[in-house]
């Protein structure tokens, strides 16, 4: 029987459908088989993400509304056969869709699949509804910013009040530099203020804006800081034991530190 993770923030542009792709992605490289649902309708970031957006024929409403069987609305991703998308429609509105028909999709998809991730909408309107109800776990993204984490917080109340206890928290775009100067927030002051588990911690990444561009989360290339973070993200899923040491400053070569002098 498979698993539903929910993937939400409380403030729009934390990157959050980045986080989706890379977990579902990421779940899929490791062997276990994962579909991915874009539930923030209208919009529809997930497919470009995960360079499916050319696949689509059928969306998640027209599969909700028996317009198409759950099979014809299943993209398989290009690189690997573990990993499926139900794409968002993007000419109706989250009214279009239910909190009632989200939990009949996912159960029906949890008898095939080891995963389900939900990528859900920002904020605490009804598409995040349809979003929360299916949830067996959530994960909610903030940046280390007091907007985002002051968000993040009333999610997290409404999901404890709506009885959801597994919620686990991911903290995105860390930069360690501005953390050492004391110009963000640190993981302990974020931890403080939510009071939930961490399960990633994932860095300013100077190339995630040409990964999404070019269809290719950061998972793929391994040896980059966010795909290091979130395949460790991965693991921990998978019930790894793995420290949260993602995050170091950038040492600087030589030539770079003399630059740097002349720069300074």
């Amino acid at each position: 029987m498979g698993k539903v993770i929910t993937i939400t923030s409380g403030k729009g542009g934390v990157g959050k459908s980045t986080t989706s792709a890379n977990i579902a992605l990421g779940l899929a490289l490791a062997g276990k088989k994962c579909v991915a649902i874009d539930l923030d309708i209208g919009l529809r970031n997930l497919d470009m993400i995960l360079g499916l957006e050319n696949r689509i024929v059928y969306d998640v409403v027209n599969v909700i509304e028996n317009v198409a069987k759950i099979n014809q609305a299943l993209i398989r991703d290009k690189r690997t056969e573990n990993l499926y998308l139900i794409a968002a429609a993007q000419t109706r509105d989250k009214s279009a869709v239910k909190p009632e028909q989200v939990v009949k999709l996912t159960q029906e998809l949890k008898e095939e699949f080891d995963f389900i991730i939900l990528d859900s909408p920002a904020g605490i309107e009804g598409g995040f509804k349809n979003a929360m109800i299916p949830a067996d776990e959530v994960f909610i993204v903030t940046t280390p910013e007091i907007s985002s984490i002051r968000d993040a917080d009333r999610v997290v109340g409404i999901l404890e009040a709506n009885e959801k206890r597994n919620i686990k928290l991911i903290i995105n775009r860390i930069n360690p530099l501005l953390v050492k100067n004391g110009n963000m927030l640190n993981t302990d002051d974020v931890l403080q203020i939510l009071s939930i588990p961490l399960i990633g911690i994932i860095p300013e990444d100077k190339n995630i804006i040409s990964y999404t561009n070019m269809g290719e989360p950061s998972v793929l290339h391994k040896d980059s800081p966010s795909g290091k973070a979130y395949f460790n993200v991965v693991r921990r899923i998978l019930g790894d034991n793995i420290d949260f040491n993602e995050i170091k400053e950038e040492k600087k070569g030589f030539l770079q530190t003399i630059f740097s002098f002349f720069r300074d």
